[in-house]
């Protein structure tokens, strides 16, 4: 599978906005309108974890291409957890260390996040086995696109045809872990739906494309079309679920805590418009990665067309993102955040960067990679 530098640019930028806003929200300088949102609305954070999701779904096409690109039987469904569990593991580990130290520490915490033990890693974690169970769902519908919608829309139906919806967001917490971690659970489902809806875009965009009778400029427009269409589907839905639309729309608001259907669609649009973008970029200013026709033309071409920083932050994920949340605790542990300046909260942000890169540099250079 090639590798493209415009998905290393878009995975990376959104890791580093993201590593840099779970601590730069602590300090008053930040603007409170990019902080998450209680229940209902839009923000930049809000967007930040389902992309964070919907990019770990692009590059998860990669192990399904070369499963299609293989002439070997495709292994039984119980051998496929087996091996999801090998992914899962790792997180589900990380949420458990999570949790102490969060409960152990008295760290400072939204409750209605994610519940009482739910965090982030648990939500990642619990990813790859119910992929693959789905995963089997492809031969009846070939489409990722429209099984993440139809979990989207089921979901939807959930919340506002029974109590789910004020259960999630206003019932009493009962001595249950249900009740005690309910956003978490549920808001699952609309992750999961993001996560199959950003393996359809890889699915689609990854392979090269090129054939006897399509160049590869021909196949880069058939790339910038798919990604288009792609833009264009989720943002109409998108427009129809959350609004009137001219007496026709939904007019459902968005929620990140239930990660609910048009939190789903949107985060979905976004993403896609935005991989357009660094792809029309990439094809206007770096155009001989696209065209080259050699194995070692185009690893030339690919790495000339890479920053090392970004390639660093991509490849780590993961990796960084462990650092960055361990740093946030460290930083807010040892001070008082809320009582600094602006010129202190950059001096300390730009530091906390530079740390941030000098680990994801290490970890590049001495292969150490975490992945989803």
């Amino acid at each position: 599978m090639p590798i493209h530098p415009f998905l290393t640019t878009y995975r990376a930028a959104m890791m580093i906005v993201t590593c840099v806003a779970i601590l730069a929200v602590d300090f008053r300088a930040f603007p409170r309108r990019f902080a998450k949102v209680e229940n209902w609305g839009t923000s930049l954070m809000d967007l930040g974890v389902g992309s964070f999701v919907f990019s770990a779904g692009v590059v998860s096409a990669r192990a399904v291409l070369k499963g299609r690109d293989s002439k070997s039987p495709r292994l039984a469904l119980h051998k496929r957890l087996v091996g999801s569990a090998r992914h899962s593991i790792p997180l589900l580990v990380l949420g458990l260390i999570r949790l102490w130290s969060v409960k152990g520490l008295d760290y400072a915490e939204h409750v209605t996040e994610y519940g009482v033990h739910w965090n982030f890693f648990f939500t990642l974690g619990f990813l790859p086995p119910f992929v693959e169970l789905f995963d089997s769902l492809t031969t009846l519908v070939p489409s990722y696109e429209v099984l993440a919608l139809g979990i989207a829309v089921l979901y939807q139906v959930a919340l506002e045809s029974t109590d789910l919806k004020g259960y999630i967001l206003v019932s009493p917490r009962g001595p249950d872990l249900l009740s005690k971690n309910r956003e978490g659970i549920f808001s699952f489902i609309g992750y999961f739906a993001i996560f199959l809806a950003g393996r359809g875009v890889g699915v689609r965009i990854i392979p090269r494309g090129t054939s006897a009778t399509k160049s590869p400029q021909k196949a880069r427009n058939s790339v910038l079309m798919r990604l288009v269409l792609q833009g264009m589907f989720w943002s109409t839905m998108f427009f129809f679920n959350s609004t009137y639309a001219f007496g026709y729309g939904a007019n459902i608001p968005v929620s990140r805590r239930l990660a609910n259907m048009p939190y789903v669609l949107w985060v979905s649009a976004f993403n896609s418009v935005q991989l357009f973008l660094f792809c029309l970029t990439e094809t206007v200013f770096f155009p001989a990665v696209h065209r080259a026709t050699s194995t070692e033309g185009e690893a030339e071409q690919t790495s000339f067309a890479t920053s090392r920083i970004l390639h660093a932050f991509n490849r780590g994920g993961l990796a960084v993102f462990l650092i960055a949340n361990l740093l946030t605790g460290a930083v807010n542990l040892s001070i008082p955040t809320l009582d600094l300046n602006t010129p202190q909260a950059m001096g300390i942000l730009i530091v906390y960067a530079a740390v941030l890169t000098g680990a994801a540099l290490g970890m590049d250079k001495y292969n150490i990679k975490l992945s989803l």
